[in-house]
């Protein structure tokens, strides 16, 4: 396994880090959960989907393995399968391995025919640019707190291929999107994610960004943002524990307005969409539980963007954003579809 002794994109190992899959080396006795995932939409928005490979392991079991999949679409609606597939495994290059299907570098793979949908997918990529590190110190990745892990090993690429669901057929070609990876021993008491690509007359920059308030015994966090801007070709970090107090997250399960800062750079957002574009899932902890989480992979996104000595830049993005919510309760105005998880 990767060990990971510095920090930052630039490690030589940093793609290795975000992409070896943490499930083969979990204890009989632990509790462990784990995703790569891909989100990808059409060049004009309005359409796109959003794939998972999951691992969840309660303490003393055996791991379990999920495929799951989501179609949005503004005009006919959202729809989505989930099944479960054999002991996952690493095969080969591949990141993850459920069955016949497949997520690693250039190629995603897969088939998840449940009786709600039958959905079947297979897309190519090209990776390119060096993966996020969410968390600030590389350390972190192998230490028992905090106890959610988020990494992006490919936070920008095109995708090209094709998608069924349902007896339809969608070409998927020059789709701007992204491949994430996460893990842990217990999800976040909150949390949220938001990724944009594709903006508007500034088509090569790209935002990934993970917010959550962590359960610290007694104790929950405020909001801590970590995440990357990139501008123009250079990336800027952030938020970080440093910054949490000009960390600003008004959230609801259909929109987020949020406020960061980096080194030199602030960003204000909004993000979100209908409530028609969200699909619900629920989210089982390893150690028992659930999360229900609500996301739209066709969200609006608007971005301004502020540095010493520049004029304020504003960045739009509509209908090709991810919003995702990860909370405790249950919201019932966006249904949970009816698959078990864990």
């Amino acid at each position: 396994m990767v060990e990971a002794h510095l920090s930052g994109w630039e490690r030589p190992d940093a793609l290795a880090l975000a992409t070896t899959a943490r499930f083969p080396f979990v204890a009989a006795a632990s509790a462990h959960y784990e995703s790569f995932y891909l989100k990808a939409c059409h060049p004009g928005g309005g359409l796109g989907v959003w794939i998972r490979y999951t691992v969840h392991k309660r303490p003393g079991s055996k791991a379990k393995s999920f495929l799951w999949f989501t179609l949005f679409d503004r005009a006919l609606g959202v729809s989505a399968a989930k099944v479960e597939g054999p002991s996952p495994r690493t095969a080969g290059d591949s990141y993850i391995s459920i069955g016949e299907a497949h997520l690693g570098p250039g190629r995603v793979v897969g088939h998840a025919p449940s009786e709600q949908l039958d959905a079947a997918w297979d897309l190519r990529f090209d990776p390119a640019g060096a993966p996020v590190m969410h968390l600030p110190r590389a350390w972190m990745y192998r230490a028992p707190v905090p106890r959610t892990k988020a990494l992006t090993p490919h936070p920008a690429v095109t995708l090209r291929g094709s998608v069924t669901a349902g007896g339809r057929t969608i070409a998927v070609e020059g789709w701007p999107g992204t491949i994430g990876h996460n893990w842990g021993a217990e999800h976040a008491k909150r949390a949220i994610w938001i990724h944009g690509a594709n903006f508007a007359g500034h088509e090569q920059d790209w935002l990934d960004l993970v917010i959550g308030r962590v359960k610290l015994g007694p104790l929950t966090t405020p909001w801590v943002a970590n995440g990357v801007l990139s501008l123009d070709g250079q990336r800027h970090r952030l938020g970080g524990f440093q910054r949490v107090r000009s960390t600003r997250v008004e959230e609801t399960p259909e929109r987020c307005r949020f406020a960061l800062a980096g080194a030199r750079i602030g960003v204000e957002g909004i993000v979100g969409s209908d409530r028609r574009n969200f699909v619900g899932w629920l989210y089982a902890q390893p150690t028992g539980a659930e999360r229900q989480t609500v996301n739209c992979s066709i969200a609006d996104l608007n971005l301004r963007i502020t540095r010493p000595g520049a004029a304020p830049i504003t960045l739009d993005l509509e209908g090709g954003a991810a919003y995702e919510l990860q909370m405790e309760e249950r919201y019932p105005p966006i249904p949970v579809q009816p698959f078990p998880d864990g």
